[in-house]
């Protein structure tokens, strides 16, 4: 009996320990960038990001910038930003990814950058932080093998409200089953 007690309080702990690392979520402020989220982990997700924020991205000790918005949106500025990383000596990775037409291929991409141990840890960003953290959730999924339910946790602490998105992201999960 004490033993299976033992294992009952060893596995609720454990299950709780889980929905509070998928929740590790904390809000940052740096002039330039919207809905900065950032984790305990090698990634922080946001929306959009001026080129001025490079810099102080930099600071924070960002490796990469991953840039999830198509040059043709309003305020995107992709060529200024990649020339400010530039200038700032960080890694920058465009991989624009359309909501409205999702593209697996992006995801793809997406998930090799940020598991390349190089660029972390990781800035990732698109307007909203509703791509980001949705490629983020991906690769919860995919690459941490995380539940759907623990990734969506995570997912929505950082942005995620975009219910096709999110559909996409199980979709792509479900497509690609290791």
């Amino acid at each position: 009996m004490m033993k299976r007690n033992a294992l009952l309080i060893a596995l609720v702990l454990g299950v709780g320990g889980a929905t509070l690392s998928a929740q590790n979520v904390t809000k940052e402020t740096l002039p330039g960038v919207t809905n900065f989220a950032k984790l305990e982990t090698t990634i922080a997700c946001a929306g959009a990001t001026t080129p001025a924020a490079v810099a102080g991205l930099k600071q924070m000790g960002y490796a990469s910038i991953i840039n999830l918005r198509e040059a043709s949106e309003a305020g995107a500025e992709v060529d200024a930003e990649a020339a400010a990383a530039k200038s700032a000596g960080i890694t920058y990775i465009h991989l624009p990814f359309n909501t409205a037409m999702p593209n697996p291929a992006v995801v793809d991409s997406f998930l090799k950058a940020v598991t390349d141990a190089k660029n972390q840890p990781a800035f990732v960003h698109c307007a909203s932080a509703n791509r980001a953290a949705a490629m983020w959730m991906i690769k919860r999924m995919q690459v941490d093998m995380w539940d759907a339910e623990r990734a969506g946790t995570e997912a929505a602490a950082l942005g995620l409200t975009n219910g096709a998105l999110k559909t996409f992201a199980l979709n792509y999960v479900a497509a690609h089953k290791q």
